[in-house]
């Protein structure tokens, strides 16, 4: 049995991300995302997200990926009207920055953030042109002696005492 673990870095503020990963595996979940424009989309999730595009069927399919585990299919089709559907991938904090500046030079206004959240993380928000929001997470490092972990300890969370 071959063991995978996660490609997610320790929550740090200079952690490095890892490299997109090129391997062929079994997906354990990938959304299907259509689109009323292949290319465009394609351009946004490659130069805008930093996806890859792991292989394309011209005018048929689009298999993008991030890290490993961060598979996305983009296909033919009409878009919700609105954006109903979000999207979480994991990324780190010296990303942010680079990913608002793409995205908004690609397309004005399709972000949001980064904004701190309660549970520790840095989340910025982006409206794809498939009118689906892709929120991109960073885990900060929390001291195990402050008031924040105190507050998530309170809620469940496991956070050890420095």
């Amino acid at each position: 049995m071959t063991e995978y673990t996660s490609p997610v870095p320790m929550p740090a503020l200079d952690a490095i991300a890892p490299e997109p990963y090129r391997g062929i595996y079994g997906m354990p979940m990938f959304p299907t995302i259509p689109t009323a424009d292949l290319a465009e989309s394609k351009d946004f999730w490659l130069h805008g997200l930093g996806f890859i595009d792991l292989f394309s069927i011209p005018e048929r399919l689009t298999h993008l990926r991030r890290w490993a585990f961060q598979d996305v299919l983009l296909v033919p089709g009409e878009p919700g009207p609105t954006t109903a559907l979000t999207l979480s991938f994991s990324c780190v904090p010296a990303q942010l920055d680079e990913v608002v500046a793409r995205c908004e030079e690609l397309r004005p206004g399709c972000t949001s953030g980064p904004e701190e959240k309660p549970w520790n993380s840095l989340e910025l928000t982006i409206e794809t042109p498939e009118h689906v929001r892709v929120v991109f997470t960073a885990a900060r490092p929390i001291d195990p002696d402050s008031a924040q972990a105190a507050s998530l300890r309170a809620v469940g969370f496991d956070i050890p005492r420095g």
